[in-house]
């Protein structure tokens, strides 16, 4: 159904995507809080990390089947529930709890395959990639607000350090529950409702934990729309160099610069700032002329060297924040080009289905370079750099073999 001038299913969506991502932006400064009495901090950091994305692998499939039987509202507002809970997991201040919290949110958090299903669902054509875009620098403002929130509150209160985690959590509480209210007022965007029986949700769940049927399931799909396969194989690949996201924060922390959390939340509020202005205009006027193929393939290879040079740094700031302009104006951009190019080959009957088993991948890749990078970093702190800038170059020669 077309977007009506006074519909508000958009702007909310939007609202909703950058509330979730502020709570879990907001938290992410002070995460090192709760694992810094344990050896090897930064390992167990990558390991709740891994946790909360590999749970997904399961989750975001059976969110999205659910989505399309009985609406995508339903699932918001449990997305929305589980978050509030599991950032409640938090209080107090527990190495324990952190990682019940990982598991806890990480079951719900397959609503981001939903929110790609609804904008899908109230897009006309001509403005999908656009829409999609602003989706992409709504989650960047996210990450901007969610540490400039925690750095105003520890600032403005003068909290001491020992309290600053239960203060941070204290508001990605308050924040979460609010949000509980934004999805309980989004109307329903998805009018083709079925219903999902109880066998088939079952049958849902065992598939969903088995990567062959999951594989098998998407070579189906990709029969019958031809190029689905290898859109979702090269976001897999861009999902496992995008696991430097979830780095920064135990690089930045224990690593030569040792930020932090005021130092982390101003790096962060910088990035997605400019993120923010470069995705708006990008995807505003750009996306919809450039040949996208063409343009993934060369923002991938030009982002490679980036990654690499993150790892090169050493304690320099300035190289710190030309690093992070040039990511902004280079892989920062991918994500929203993959999403738009799989939404136009997607109906409204498998839409959620479609981006649940892009999503459920994308866990699954993100699980696997949480590992791979946490390994890493127990060796050397700089190379998780260098399997990140390999990932990159994957995806630009994903992109660069021609469809069949």
């Amino acid at each position: 159904m077309p977007l009506l001038p006074s519909d508000r299913r958009l702007p909310l969506l939007y609202a909703i995507i950058l509330l979730d991502v502020v709570v879990g932006a907001a938290v992410g400064p002070v995460l090192p809080e709760f694992v810094r009495g344990l050896r090897q901090p930064q390992l167990w950091l990558s390991v709740g990390t891994g946790i909360f994305l590999g749970v997904q692998l399961f989750s975001a499939p059976l969110l999205g089947r659910l989505g399309d039987g009985y609406g995508r509202r339903p699932i918001f507002i449990l997305s929305a529930v589980g978050t509030l809970l599991a950032n409640a997991l938090l209080l107090p201040v527990r190495a324990g709890l952190y990682f019940v919290n990982r598991v806890s949110d990480g079951l719900t958090n397959g609503m981001y395959a939903t929110v790609r299903s609804a904008i899908t669902d109230i897009s006309r054509p001509e403005q999908l990639f656009r829409n999609l875009g602003i989706e992409g620098a709504i989650i960047s403002l996210g990450f901007v607000l969610g540490p400039m929130a925690s750095g105003l509150l520890l600032s403005a209160l003068q909290v001491p350090p020992a309290l600053q985690a239960t203060y941070v959590v204290r508001l990605a509480v308050a924040l979460a529950a609010l949000n509980v209210l934004l999805s309980l007022w989004l109307p329903e965007t998805h009018q083709q409702r079925s219903g999902v029986r109880g066998a088939e949700l079952r049958a849902e769940l065992m598939q969903a934990i088995n990567p062959l049927t999951l594989w098998a399931r998407l070579r189906e799909k990709d029969a019958h729309a031809p190029g689905i396969r290898r859109i979702v194989l090269t976001q897999v690949a861009l999902t496992l160099s995008t696991g430097y996201y979830f780095y920064f924060v135990p690089f930045l922390s224990a690593g030569p610069m040792r930020f932090d959390a005021r130092q982390i939340s101003y790096m962060f509020m910088f990035f997605g700032g400019l993120s923010i202005v470069l995705n708006y205009v990008f995807y505003t006027y750009l996306a919809d002329r450039l040949d996208q193929r063409r343009a993934i393939i060369w923002l991938a290879a030009l982002g490679v060297p980036v990654l690499a040079g993150y790892g090169l740094m050493g304690t320099s700031k300035i190289a710190l924040y030309a690093l992070v302009t040039a990511d902004c104006l280079t892989l920062s951009l991918i994500q929203g080009l993959l999403e738009g190019r799989l939404a136009r080959r997607t109906t409204e009957a498998d839409r959620g289905e479609i981006f649940g088993l892009n999503q459920a991948f994308q866990s699954f890749a993100s699980f696997s370079t949480a590992l791979v990078f946490g390994g890493l970093s127990v060796l050397d702190l700089r190379l998780p750099w260098v399997w990140f800038a390999l990932c990159l170059a994957a995806v630009a020669a994903l992109a660069a073999k021609r469809e069949e």
